[in-house]
């Protein structure tokens, strides 16, 4: 069932944006995402995917290239590969106009999104579940009005190393840099990680046979691995040790298919 917005005002048209470059996520991924998108978003919105590769991409889906954007030194780009994200901050992106939700090609929309929009004037992220009261972010969801972080990039493009070496990664630069004042964190339990909320932890983790659907979460992000795929068929995927792989059994989850679908 498609998401029915509760908005009562003239809406006006948001945008919805992913990126994709290199080979690790298949054209599949975004058209899943843009499916989940049509179903669990009530507001008329514009889908855009920025990337190099747009092959086997939905015909309903707006392609734009990849912004221009220079990368941080490799000793960098080996901690964070994600430096890209900041490019989205760019003045005239794509002629991108009102709100823009960026989101990471592995996560799982399992119920309406139309409140991450809504939620803050200011910019709207997640709090990193790994490192809570740090005010440090999470950037596989976020929510900006287009063209106002431009200083952001701005800054990051003078020194790109000096960024990258003091921040680490895309998502502390964006959250420290911007402050309490100008970042908000999106409600807690609006959205997940697979792996510490949905997946047990302690003995459980051995024994618990079904993972539970998230009652009132709005997406699941999935970080590291396993990706969405991975979960659904029950497997780590590629680069977990014998060990890993014991000590943190993962199980088929089988409610992720009917979210994780065109």
């Amino acid at each position: 069932m498609a998401c029915a917005s509760v908005e009562t005002r003239e809406m006006r048209v948001v945008n919805v944006v992913c990126m994709k470059w290199g080979d690790l996520y298949g054209p599949e991924y975004v058209n899943i995402l843009y499916a989940m998108v049509q179903r669990q978003l009530g507001l008329p919105f514009r889908f855009i995917c920025f990337t190099d590769q747009p092959k086997g991409l939905n015909g309903l889906i707006e392609v734009q290239p990849l912004p221009a954007f220079k990368e941080p030194s490799e000793p960098y780009r080996r901690i964070c590969q994600a430096w890209r994200k900041l490019a989205l901050f760019r003045t005239d992106l794509a002629s991108m106009r009102g709100k823009v939700l960026f989101l990471d090609l592995d996560v799982v929309l399992l119920n309406c999104i139309d409140t991450l929009f809504s939620h803050s004037d200011k910019f709207s992220m997640l709090e990193n579940w790994y490192q809570p009261g740090k005010h440090i972010g999470q950037a596989s969801v976020f929510c900006f009005e287009a063209g106002r972080w431009q200083y952001l990039l701005d800054e990051y493009e003078k020194n790109p190393d000096g960024i990258a070496a003091k921040y680490k990664t895309e998502q502390a630069y964006i959250a420290q840099r911007l402050g309490l004042e100008n970042c908000h964190f999106f409600p807690e339990g609006w959205c997940l990680s697979y792996k510490k909320h949905v997946m047990p932890s302690g003995l459980p983790k051995f024994w618990v046979q079904e993972y539970a659907r998230p009652t009132g979460a709005k997406i699941v992000v999935f970080h590291g691995r396993p990706n969405p795929p991975d979960a659904i068929a029950g497997r780590w995927g590629r680069g977990f040790s014998w060990y890993k792989r014991w000590n943190k059994p993962i199980k088929p989850c089988v409610w992720l298919a009917n979210d994780w679908r065109e």
